[in-house]
């Protein structure tokens, strides 16, 4: 008889759900989705930021289909790692009563960023590779 082991959940959290916990979501799912489930989800959340799909593109990966999540969402879910991905989601984070391990790494906001197309553009690959880098070394 095979035994199925179910998938350990993963929430990933920061302000505005628009790029750092995106990008996160798609890579993680992306490489790791037969081991997690993983979603993302905001304090404050607003809209997916398209250089975060673009950024995440150019490495094979689709995320336009992604929505912006409040946390609220997730409170009663039983969730395995909570993860926070910049220090104004792990200051103001609620309290998951069914999170069983809470990560922080803080990542700079790549849409904070000011310059020219390139420049931002860039910003945003950094924060990607960062964010890849960071999870391959702990999931």
């Amino acid at each position: 008889m095979k035994r199925t082991s179910k998938k350990q959940k993963i929430l990933i959290i920061c302000t505005h759900n628009s790029a750092r916990s995106q990008i996160a979501e798609g890579y993680l799912s992306h490489t790791k989705g037969n081991k997690y489930q993983v979603y993302s989800a905001g304090t404050e959340p607003t809209v997916v930021n398209p250089l975060a799909i673009e950024v995440m593109r150019e490495i094979g990966i689709n995320i336009s289909n992604h929505k912006s999540k409040h946390v609220n969402q997730f409170l009663n879910e039983e969730i395995e790692y909570i993860v926070t991905v910049c220090d104004t989601a792990k200051e103001i984070c609620p309290f998951f009563p069914y999170g069983k391990k809470i990560l922080h790494q803080s990542f700079p906001d790549p849409s904070q960023t000011t310059g020219t197309d390139e420049e931002i553009l860039s910003a945003f690959r950094k924060v990607r590779d960062s964010i890849i880098v960071w999870i391959d070394s702990n999931f």
